[in-house]
């Protein structure tokens, strides 16, 4: 039988520290991504007295996603989902042209990572160190730096279960019921999840998310061609690697800090692999040694594949600019702007105000004492203001009509609170010597009117007769 292993144990990673531009650029977008998710629950802002002022809120309880000075009803969800379309289109597009730029830069499991490496080398010390205690035998050195580091981690886990649900309710109402241990279950629950998933993605699994959990290592290669600007070694310019002295070898001594920074723990000088984030600290190290051993930067550098054979022969290359604009990511831009161009103008043609009609025709009509035919309808009023408004209601018809609310008498007026929809009954009467009394069928509009500004809209339905029968 044999005994051949399906399966190879992880080897843990340990990334070597290294500066320069990307590495420069990588803390920076950490910071503002990390500043943004942790920070944006606690912005204030004022939408009026019956409004909730937290800036970024997902209201479930009254199923409302506010943004600023965005609101967007359950019907409105098209807006999100327009939005989620258009950062699909923005993942093909940023591919295509830069390769994966978000998976080595802004997905989450990259960001925390980076944060839970920076904070593992702040304890335990650079490579090296972190090799030899990770190889040494179980002292209590070692216990003590693994329970600090996982103490801190842990800190930094619960903070991100704990801003994450700030999203869905206002943030400093459920800190305080937190606090004092009289939030939802919900709320204990779901940051429990978030503060596992947290701690095991970016402490344990790191590169093994990017690998076997998420799809778009396997996806990328279709949106990817030999014009995608992406990381790669010009070999023909590094190999035959060898020792600076040697006169034969390429500029590549095979000093390994390529792979010693590989947050995924590749070579890049294998080649295009399916492992590689683009998170481009190879080039900042092989740029490091290049300078100290007096040789051009660019060993490893950000290229499109499609030039090799002109570098080869010394020739010019394509500018980056005809790379990155060529008909795929123009495709995508083009779908993409008019995506979120139609999405802007259907958020400001959007009225404050909503109507709809239902007809009630169980029965169809109601025949009156007097003989006169009336019809009964549900209208359901919205009032997206922050404020409470009077709405007054009216119908056109190209016969004689009546309008009744019920429960009042008089004008047709109702008043709807702020940010609220009501479900107002009408009836609408035919006097018998009317034709709408006989006629089967007869149209007409509902309008309705904010008295305080004059906006208006209406919806069509139809009244129905003796004929109707």
């Amino acid at each position: 039988m044999s005994n051949t292993q399906l399966y190879a144990p992880r080897e843990p990673i340990f990334p070597r520290r290294v500066s320069g531009t990307f590495r420069r650029l990588k803390w920076w977008i950490m910071f503002v991504t990390l500043g943004i998710y942790y920070l944006t629950p606690w912005i204030r802002w004022d939408r009026g007295p019956n409004l909730p002022d937290q800036a970024v809120l997902v209201d479930m309880a009254h199923r409302r996603f506010y943004f600023f000075w965005i609101e967007i009803w359950p019907h409105e969800f098209y807006f999100v989902a327009g939005l989620l379309i258009m950062a699909g289109l923005g993942l093909f597009l940023f591919t295509s042209a830069l390769g994966r730029v978000w998976c080595g830069y802004t997905c989450p499991q990259t960001v925390w990572t980076d944060l839970f490496i920076l904070v593992e080398r702040w304890i335990e010390g650079d490579r090296n160190a972190r090799l030899r205690l990770h190889r040494g035998e179980w002292s209590l050195r070692k216990w003590r730096l693994r329970l600090t580091k996982w103490a801190v981690w842990l800190l930094i886990s619960v903070a991100t279960g704990g801003a994450w649900v700030f999203y869905f309710t206002d943030a400093p109402a459920l800190a305080r019921d937190l606090v004092q241990f009289t939030a939802h279950p919900v709320a204990y629950g779901t940051i429990s999840v978030l503060t596992a998933t947290t701690f095991v993605f970016g402490g344990f699994l790191r590169e093994q998310v990017c690998n076997y959990m998420c799809p778009w290592p396997r996806i990328q290669a279709a949106m990817m061609d030999t014009d995608t600007i992406t990381v790669a070694y010009r070999d023909w310019r590094g190999e035959p690697r060898g020792k600076k002295r040697d006169a034969n070898a390429g500029d590549c001594i095979d000093c390994m800090a390529c792979v010693n920074v590989c947050p995924a723990g590749i070579d890049i000088r294998d080649g295009q692999q399916m492992e590689c984030i683009t998170c481009a600290l190879c080039i900042d190290a092989c740029d490091d040694v290049m300078a100290k051993i007096g040789k051009p930067r660019g060993l490893i550098d950000y290229m499109a594949l499609s030039d090799e054979p002109a570098e080869r022969a010394g020739k010019p290359t394509t500018s980056v600019w005809r790379h990155i604009l060529r008909p795929r990511t123009i495709l995508y831009t083009t779908i993409w702007a008019a995506m979120g161009m139609g999405l802007v103008y259907a958020l400001f043609i959007r009225s404050d105000i909503e109507l709809t009609v239902a007809a009630v025709r169980n029965p169809t009509y109601v025949v009156q004492s007097d003989g006169a035919i009336r019809n009964i309808y549900d209208v359901r009023l919205r009032n997206k203001q922050g404020e409470d408004a009077e709405f007054h209601l009216n119908l056109t018809s190209e016969d004689i009509l009546r309008i009744d609310l019920q429960g009042q008498s008089g004008l047709p007026k109702v008043t709807v609170p702020a940010d609220t929809t009501i479900l107002q009954r009408i009836y609408v009467t035919a006097r018998p010597q009317d034709p709408a009394a006989s006629r089967a069928v007869t149209d007409l509009r509902f309008w309705v009117e904010n008295l305080a500004t004059g906006e208006r809209t209406s919806q069509a339905t139809t009244f129905n007769g003796r004929e109707s029968q």
